[in-house]
């Protein structure tokens, strides 16, 4: 971390570690996409990167906008998780079909979630420090993440858990 005395630094600094989340994520997924069997979860996938880039090209905004240097902070958290989707999807993870898609779901929805609670809380400083434009745009990125995870969640219970229940 770098000098951090009030809370605008530490949101600054927030922004920054999400922004290299991201970025771990988005490769990560890059690996990972083209080894879902079922095709919802691809286009899923897919569409999720789009996403990320979007969120990561808000994050660089909103860093610009509080007059700070425009660049990423190594986050330690996400590498450990981008590491743990990569193995247990493609070193060590299930071949193929149903039960590789349900370890993919499993390890997207994982690093989703530590997103989430990334967005949530730098909307939260956002509003804390009165940056109101910020915190509705993170506010929507949060939106659009829990979105993306309930569509996943919805594929898993649907269709890959229960496909891959039946082999």
């Amino acid at each position: 971390m770098s000098d951090i005395s009030n809370l605008s630094d530490l949101y600054i600094d927030e922004l920054k570690d999400l922004w290299s989340a991201n970025d771990q994520m988005a490769r990560a997924l890059k690996k990972i996409a083209p080894q879902a069997t079922n095709k919802k979860l691809k286009q899923m996938l897919e569409e999720s990167q789009k996403g990320i880039a979007d969120h990561t090209n808000l994050l660089k905004a909103l860093i610009a906008n509080q007059d700070d240097e425009v660049a990423k902070a190594h986050c330690k958290g996400m590498e450990g998780l981008t590491a743990e989707a990569i193995k247990h999807t493609i070193e060590d993870g299930p071949d193929k079909g149903p039960v590789l898609d349900a370890a993919i779901i499993a390890q997207y929805q994982r690093m989703t979630h530590y997103g989430l609670t990334g967005f949530g809380t730098v909307a939260a400083f956002s509003k804390a420090l009165k940056l109101d434009d910020d915190n509705r745009q993170l506010r929507e990125a949060v939106k659009a993440m829990y979105k993306s995870d309930e569509l996943m969640t919805e594929l898993a219970e649907a269709a890959v858990n229960k496909e891959a229940a039946d082999l």
